[in-house]
């Protein structure tokens, strides 16, 4: 909100109904039909399509990337947590993540354990992990600026 007027991404925020983001919940399958929507109506450039999310959302992005790794051009999950065994097949696209290592809700070791398997697959996500941060580590990631201009040097090939 306070880079409202100069923000230059067209952001969807779906409201989970299922409290369910992995890739074929109904959850899911209505957020890509948004997206879907959305590119449609709206100018926007399909080699530039980022995902994120936080908490729940975090694992959805996980899950989403292992189930359509050529959709996205970057991802960002934040304080989620996703499964090892998919690091195959998303270890080349670019990941940054976001965790705060004093979460309860979600233990820093899920995301500990998704970065590690990306770069025993041979990829090289970014990490940052917020000391003395609980659950609420995406206030300082979506705060952190460079992470908009990350995602916009990453476009689909």
């Amino acid at each position: 909100r306070k880079n409202e007027k100069n923000f230059g991404f067209i952001t969807i925020f779906p409201q989970s109904q299922e409290r369910n983001w992995r890739a074929g919940s109904k959850d899911a399958e209505r957020a890509l039909k948004i997206l879907e929507e959305t590119m449609k109506t709206y100018k926007t450039d399909s080699k530039r399509v980022y995902l994120t999310g936080l908490s729940m959302g975090g694992f959805g992005t996980w899950s989403l990337a292992a189930a359509y790794p050529t959709k996205w051009a970057a991802i960002a999950p934040i304080c989620g947590g996703g499964d090892p065994k998919s690091a195959e097949k998303i270890k080349d696209l670019p990941c940054w993540c976001f965790h705060g290592d004093a979460d309860k809700a979600v233990p820093v070791e899920r995301s500990r354990e998704m970065i590690e398997a990306l770069k025993k697959a041979g990829g090289k996500p970014e990490y940052t992990e917020y000391p003395g941060v609980a659950h609420n580590s995406w206030d300082k990631a979506y705060g952190t600026a460079e992470l908009y201009t990350w995602f916009l040097k990453h476009k689909q090939k």
